[in-house]
């Protein structure tokens, strides 16, 4: 098992390209199951997630190919295998995401309860709950979903009780192959979201009210194939943001959107980074003297991303003051806060909320990675702290980091990965 050693201390300064969005591409290549013609898709990044998919689509019967620059080229001329087994979809919670597709389809579908990172429960009732409305009908025992639609699916009218990224991706691609007009009330606004609907309508897709929180799809009888770019990965741009808003440094960051990232940004600029908008990217840099603490609430987008909560408070705990973190949107994300304690960080956490007190240094020790964006921010700490930081467990950054450490230290960092 591989781990990461990273001496801290050091500004980053240079540039780095952000990939693909691996949460916009793994949507993306499960809408290949929606037509028998080939997708093709630009920019998506070589990460385990994406690994994991490509694996379970081509179970059931889609051939994915990937070529040079990022390319994939997806083709499902036939869906051969209606079922997503337990040992692929335990492998990543995005797996869920072919229920939606092969049911409108294939009139049925089975897939195994999801899996991914341990950062809370998690359910899937939203999805399965639409899907009732668009004329399913849902079976759970032994761990698995089957869902039926005999007659094919209807368009219903569904208005989502909290907001919810996969369920409003899962129905998006259900209802473009239902029978009549599906309307998805209080659906999520996330940009991956806004990008999926897109190449749906480049398939073919009838869909209006892209980028609300109100979409109107016109079912069609069938989609045929379209070529589509990722876009950028605005949880990867923020990352580097924070790390070199913390390391003091000063970093473009190149194909990055600062559209997608405007609340982000604002909090940067409150707690005392600059950051500005260049050609074809942002450039972030840290103003003179020390980061000022803030509060921070996450929220659906356009709020605080919560895929970004992590770093966020591994820069705060060297900042002058008290800042005050809420999650609002799992249950279980603190889990790095253990680990930033071992580097010297003083946060108490009191339910959802959790109290920063900045300190005047991190010192370097060995932790342990507990999901993906913990990952980072062990990473952002262990970029600042004195002494040398050991990052364990490091396989959940292959989940959403491309090329880390290449990046890293093309802008001066000091970080090796090794075998354990």
């Amino acid at each position: 098992m591989d781990r990461l050693r990273i001496r801290g201390g050091t500004p980053l300064l240079g540039s780095l390209y952000v990939g693909g969005a691996k949460n916009a591409a793994l949507p993306l290549m499960a809408a290949c199951l929606l037509s028998d013609e080939p997708l093709t898709l630009d920019n998506v990044p070589m990460l385990a997630d994406i690994a994991s998919l490509a694996a379970l689509l081509r179970q059931h019967g889609a051939t994915v190919d990937r070529g040079d620059g990022g390319r994939l080229r997806l083709h499902a001329p036939t869906i051969s295998n209606t079922t997503a087994p337990y040992d692929l979809v335990r492998k990543m919670r995005a797996s869920v995401l072919v229920l939606g597709p092969i049911l409108a389809r294939c009139g049925r579908a089975k897939i195994s309860l999801p899996g991914g990172c341990a950062i809370g429960t998690r359910p899937i009732d939203l999805h399965l709950k639409g899907l009732e409305l668009l004329g399913a009908d849902i079976d759970l025992s032994e761990g698995y979903v089957t869902a039926v639609a005999k007659s094919g699916l209807r368009g219903a009218h569904i208005r989502f009780p909290m907001v919810s990224v996969g369920a409003t991706e899962n129905l998006l691609m259900a209802a473009t192959l239902a029978a009549g007009e599906t309307v998805l009330v209080n659906a999520a606004r996330e940009p991956e979201i806004g990008d999926l609907a897109h190449c749906l309508v480049a398939m073919g897709a009838k869909i209006e009210g892209i980028g609300s929180d109100t979409l109107r799809i016109a079912g069609v009888a069938r989609l045929h194939g379209a070529g589509h770019r990722v876009i950028p990965d605005r949880i990867e741009a923020g990352t580097y943001a924070m790390a070199a808003a913390a390391t003091g440094g000063d970093v473009t960051l190149i194909g990055c959107r600062p559209e997608n990232l405007e609340t982000v940004a604002d909090k940067l600029i409150e707690a005392g980074v600059e950051i500005r908008a260049v050609a074809g990217g942002m450039r972030v840099m840290r103003r003179n003297g020390p980061l000022e603490g803030i509060d921070v609430t996450t929220l659906p987008y356009p709020g605080f991303p919560t895929d970004l909560q992590a770093q966020m408070m591994a820069l705060l705990a060297t900042a002058k003051g008290a800042s005050v973190i809420t999650e609002t949107i799992f249950e279980n994300r603190y889990m790095h806060v253990p680990e930033l304690a071992r580097m010297g960080a003083d946060i108490v956490v009191h339910g959802s909320t959790a109290t920063v007190r900045g300190v005047e240094r991190l010192t370097g020790a060995p932790v342990m990675a507990t999901d993906l964006r913990a990952s980072a921010s062990l990473i952002v700490a262990g970029l600042v702290a004195e002494g040398e930081t050991t990052v364990n467990r490091v396989y959940h950054l292959d989940r959403g980091y491309e090329r880390l450490v290449e990046k890293l230290t093309g802008c001066g960092a000091v970080i090796v990965r090794e075998a354990a």
